[in-house]
């Protein structure tokens, strides 16, 4: 493949031979170097930046195939592999050397980096401010030979040093049952674009009961307490009814009293964009929007109960259903551990 055709990001999260690790394996990912950015001073040695003599701080670069896997994807997938929380280092690792860091290479990576943090923040998944910061990349330099792969060189040293430094442990107390997902719980997510088409207006006539056409594309709201999923307390998760992207999971799911199915957080933040709504006179709303389908769903309102204090508002004629007996021959098996006891 030619270059011309692939495209780099570049993350600092701590011990490079742990993001390396966490990276290498994901589809449309074509190489992984650890090495060292965010510094000054030309072709830095591991023994300068480790020591803290240089400002660069140890980073891996990812050369990735655009049409197999998208930016967004991988910043998501760099949240919740590192701590986002910490500045000051990461896990037993401490200083700047060691910090997060997101290094963007144009104005689209920015503007992807910065609307997922946004998406992570408003979320209020994690109980401490994000700290990772965005930043512009300047250079970055491979570090030495023996550093790459060395997960995969010294198995039994990665491992000893990954477990002592509590890298996982850590992980699993922030993100909970999503420090364990797959990489193939993120591929609605990781469609490039061009790769869905959403239907034109008329076909969606066809596809649609007037009641979804009117949510869905024109933004309107079904009748409360009169629609499919209010009552609904199956276990399963809610997908867009047009892209099939997975939006929210019973688990969730809470009782209102408004009419409408509500939930505490989407399930992939990734897969819902907020925007800003003033259709209402003298009232400002956040409208909730499919990101793949561009589908209305409803609004997100900050009224909701603990832990996010968020009230996710859906329209049922936006969603469909998936209950856990079928989500693993749809193609949802990888949120059955949502389900596990």
């Amino acid at each position: 493949m030619s270059s011309a055709n692939l495209a780099l990001a570049t993350f600092a999260g701590g011990c490079f031979w742990c993001v390396e690790s966490d990276f290498i394996h994901i589809p449309g990912v074509l190489e992984v170097t650890s090495g060292y950015a965010g510094g000054a001073e030309k072709n830095p040695t591991y023994k300068q930046v480790s020591a803290g003599q240089t400002g660069h701080m140890e980073s891996v670069q990812i050369r990735f195939d655009p049409a197999k896997v998208s930016y967004r994807l991988l910043v998501e997938w760099f949240w919740r592999h590192h701590d986002p929380t910490d500045a000051g280092g990461q896990f037993c690792d401490r200083g700047r050397q060691y910090g997060p860091a997101i290094f963007v290479h144009n104005d689209e990576q920015r503007r992807e980096a910065e609307e997922s943090r946004k998406r992570l923040v408003d979320s209020k998944v994690l109980a401490k401010p994000v700290v990772t910061p965005i930043i512009a990349y300047s250079t970055f330099y491979p570090a030495e030979d023996y550093h790459q792969r060395y997960f995969e060189k010294n198995p039994v040293r990665y491992k000893f040093y990954r477990f002592n430094c509590g890298r996982d442990k850590t992980l699993n107390d922030l993100w909970g049952v999503e420090a364990e997902r797959p990489f193939s719980a993120y591929t609605a997510a990781a469609v490039a674009p061009g790769a869905w088409h959403k239907p034109s207006r008329e076909q969606l006539k066809t596809r649609l009961t007037p009641l979804q056409f009117k949510v869905t594309q024109d933004s309107g709201t079904e009748p409360p307490f009169k629609n499919e999923y209010d009552t609904n307390k199956r276990e399963g998760i809610y997908v867009d009814i047009l892209s099939g992207e997975a939006l929210f999971s019973s688990k969730d799911k809470f009782d209102s009293g408004t009419g409408w199915p509500s939930f505490v957080r989407p399930l992939e933040p990734h897969n819902i964009v907020e925007r800003e709504d003033r259709t209402l006179l003298f009232s400002v709303r956040t409208e909730v929007r499919s990101r793949l389908g561009d589908n209305h769903i409803g609004h997100v309102f900050s009224d909701g109960p603990k832990p996010t204090g968020q009230r996710y508002c859906m329209n049922s004629a936006a969603l469909r259903f998936v209950p856990k007996e079928n989500m693993e021959k749809e193609g949802y098996g990888a949120y059955l551990k949502l389900f596990t006891k």
